[in-house]
């Protein structure tokens, strides 16, 4: 779905999953410092949203996240995943509830898909499940924004910033009195530094929670049964994850980041060392320089030195070995 605010001036569109709405505004740095001093905007239109109304609401969603949600307060920020039988990661969503519905935002384009699975586990409760992407347009103030939130939008509070639910036909009023706008890679830029996973970016399809940190934060492990619940108890209480999460301080004379993919060596092994990881998300950061998450196996040493491709790496440990 593509943005209207694709047409203010300076911007960029951005490509792959973030397709839609853009990838900056013509000054990537400044709109990264807007951002952390808590001005400004992001437009996050072309993110998946879904709507649970019903009753039985939160006491349905219990029983198939990962968060414990049946007791969930009205206007409080949670997120929560959906694993498979083996404990893979699904989806992630971003949820509040506003009295009578669970708002979440999703990846885009992973709505249908999310809808078609929620559906297929309503069974007899009492829920009404819906894709809201049409009408909604997601848009996320930073924190310390003292932008006013419009009258009909659903807000979800967090430490990083407020996420609105905004009516899609209200996005570019919003957008002419929050600005300044900035785009999806400053949005990222923070997001790295702040160390938090983003599905499909610090995700594969073996991925489990424990590897990126999202145990406490989006699994609960207090609460009842859920899909792929038996995974993720074993691997907290007899084991340890496979990979692990890192932070990564990217050589600042490379003129290119190494891309999503690119394969992590020990730098003491040489070109021809074994691959033990790879860089999950590279951004340019507007004070750290180029820096990067990763995906390594889980023995790497944390102080070992790194090679991203030809990048050298310096790590900072995220998920504890």
């Amino acid at each position: 779905m593509k943005s209207p605010l694709l047409s203010l001036p300076g911007a960029v569109p951005a490509e792959g999953v973030d397709e839609g709405v853009a990838a900056h505004y013509g000054d990537l740095f400044r709109e990264q410092r807007a951002l952390a001093d808590g001005t400004g905007f992001v437009d996050l239109s072309h993110r998946g949203v879904v709507t649970v109304t019903g009753d039985d609401r939160l006491s349905w969603l219990h029983l198939l996240l990962t968060q414990h949600v049946s007791d969930l307060p009205t206007g409080q920020a949670t997120e929560a995943l959906i694993l498979s039988a083996n404990g893979h990661i699904e989806h992630a969503l971003y949820l509040v509830d506003d009295g009578t519905s669970v708002w979440a935002h999703v990846e885009p384009g992973s709505q249908e898909a999310l809808v078609a699975y929620l559906e297929s586990m309503k069974f007899f409760y009492r829920v009404e499940v819906a894709d809201r992407t049409a009408d909604t347009a997601l848009v996320h103030l930073p924190a310390g924004s003292i932008a006013q939130a419009p009258a009909s939008a659903v807000v979800r509070e967090t430490p990083y910033g407020r996420d609105l639910f905004l009516p899609r036909e209200e996005l570019e009023a919003f957008a002419a009195q929050a600005g300044p706008a900035a785009g999806i890679l400053a949005h990222e830029a923070l997001r790295v530094e702040q160390h938090r996973p983003r599905l499909g970016f610090e995700t594969d399809h073996r991925t489990i929670p424990h590897e990126l940190g999202w145990i406490g934060t989006a699994v609960h492990l207090q609460k009842g049964c859920y899909r792929g619940q038996e995974t993720v108890a074993r691997v907290q209480n007899l084991g340890k994850p496979p990979r692990r999460l890192v932070f990564l301080h990217l050589d600042g004379s490379e003129v290119h980041l190494p891309p999503n993919g690119a394969e992590i060596r020990l730098a003491d092994d040489g070109p021809d060392g074994r691959k033990i990881g790879f860089i999950t998300t590279s951004v340019r950061h507007h004070e750290l320089g180029p820096v990067a998450l990763a995906l390594v196996k889980r023995n790497v040493p944390v102080d070992a030195r790194l090679m991203a491709e030809d990048t050298a790496a310096a790590q900072e440990t995220v998920v504890e070995p």
